[in-house]
């Protein structure tokens, strides 16, 4: 099983391969579409991700090791960061993500080209991904 490490790694090189920012927004549009989509019984206030400009809901499982997100967003882009961030933790123990640097975020300048609350969203994305598993940790 691929480390979050090694995920993160192939994040960089994958946008590495673009160009210019409208490559790399078109690149996170394309894999929200890929998003395993959230059931919508769990499409609720308490699932909704707060301090984001747009909805989104973030639901995780855990099947006794490993913990599971599902996800959805109103707006496109916020779809594909949720996207990326799932693709990084989805499938790892509760430990790895709670200790997980998120590196990539910097090394692929993701902060700098959002807007002030996209990026602030994207970092409570991260935090409630980390809570979750500190939650399912503590059990």
């Amino acid at each position: 099983m691929e480390t979050i490490q090694e995920r993160q790694n192939e994040i960089i090189e994958e946008f590495e391969l673009f160009d210019d920012w409208m490559q790399k927004y078109e690149y996170l549009i394309e894999l929200g579409k890929s998003l395993p989509l959230i059931d919508e019984q769990f499409k609720t206030e308490d699932n909704i991700i707060k301090g984001c400009q747009s909805q989104v809901w973030l639901h995780a499982t855990n099947n006794g090791e490993l913990v599971r997100y599902t996800a959805d967003s109103d707006a496109i882009l916020t779809k594909g960061l949720i996207a990326l961030m799932i693709r990084v933790l989805d499938g790892q123990a509760p430990k790895e993500i709670v200790d997980a640097k998120m590196d990539f975020v910097d090394a692929i300048g993701l902060k700098e080209h959002l807007s002030p609350t996209r990026a602030n969203g994207l970092l409570n994305m991260i935090k409630q991904m980390k809570f979750y598993a500190l939650a399912m940790q503590a059990k």
